[in-house]
């Protein structure tokens, strides 16, 4: 069976594709971004992806490397703008986001290095906003996100939009900007930094919700067991403003999810 899939559902408009192992899951991640830029590049002459970071992600960039090495993709006419930083931290702190792409992706692939952007942790604090909002205005400029790839957060979050007490309507619209972190975010973080939830940073630039529901397409990865109860509420609980990748439910036809068995165990597949 390609992938080692398990049978694909449709929940809420919805592409629900399942693997038994993340490794093939995430093989066919990079095969939909392939096509992805390929589509993109014919049709405008450049392809635009949002992209993520954390564990997830990292074999979807392996793959996406080896294509590249092949000579199956080029990335000369791609353009990056990844969903989010940790503010404050420098660029070449290694538990910075844009020390993460550097190491998986953009010393790996032919990539020009004014068409790789990721927020800038350094920006000082009465420029953030400016520098935010430049952020979105550049996307716009290359024509908008033909894909954003994202993860899911244990507490529902994509990108750094965390759960909230805002209205649907705000929430839904959120601007890039400097946000606080979710204990839940802080405490699943302190991992990459010793273990001390302490050192992790408590706020984060991050893109926001508008300019992620404004993507052509959005590919969700999640993998394992934590992760279940969230892919669960998102997929089939109510869409609300504590679990923001319910907003996704909006996007009918537009969403891809790739889970692993472990991800999907709590979804009622009826």
């Amino acid at each position: 069976m390609p992938f080692s899939r398990l049978p694909t559902l449709s929940i809420a408009g919805q592409q629900v594709h399942l693997f038994l192992d993340p490794s093939f899951a995430c093989g066919f991640a990079a095969e939909i971004i392939t096509t992805i830029i390929h589509e993109a590049n014919e049709k405008r002459g450049r392809a635009v992806l949002g992209l993520a970071t954390g564990g997830t992600p990292i074999r979807v960039y392996e793959r996406l490397v080896a294509k590249r090495r092949s000579g199956e993709i080029s990335f000369r006419q791609v353009h990056t703008f990844n969903l989010d930083e940790y503010y404050p931290i420098a660029p070449l702190d290694p538990k910075s986001y844009r020390a993460y792409m550097h190491q998986h992706l953009f010393s790996h692939v032919d990539l020009p290095a004014n068409q790789a952007h990721v927020l800038d942790g350094t920006v000082p604090d009465a420029f953030v906003e400016a520098h935010c909002a430049e952020y979105e205005r550049w996307i716009e400029h290359v024509g908008g996100l033909d894909m954003q790839l994202l993860g899911i957060g244990r507490n529902g979050h994509i990108g750094f939009n965390e759960p909230s007490d805002l209205g649907l309507e705000a929430a839904m619209t959120l601007p890039t900007r400097r946000t606080p972190l979710h204990p839940v975010t802080v405490a699943d973080a302190a991992r990459d930094f010793g273990g001390d939830p302490a050192a992790v940073p408590k706020t984060a630039l991050t893109m926001g919700t508008r300019a992620i529901l404004s993507a052509r397409k959005v590919l969700i990865l999640a993998f394992g067991a934590a992760k279940a109860p969230a892919v669960a509420a998102a997929l089939q609980g109510p869409i609300n403003t504590q679990l923001p990748a319910s907003f996704l439910r909006t996007l009918p036809g537009r969403v891809i999810w790739v889970l692993d068995e472990a991800a999907a165990s709590g979804l009622d597949p009826s």
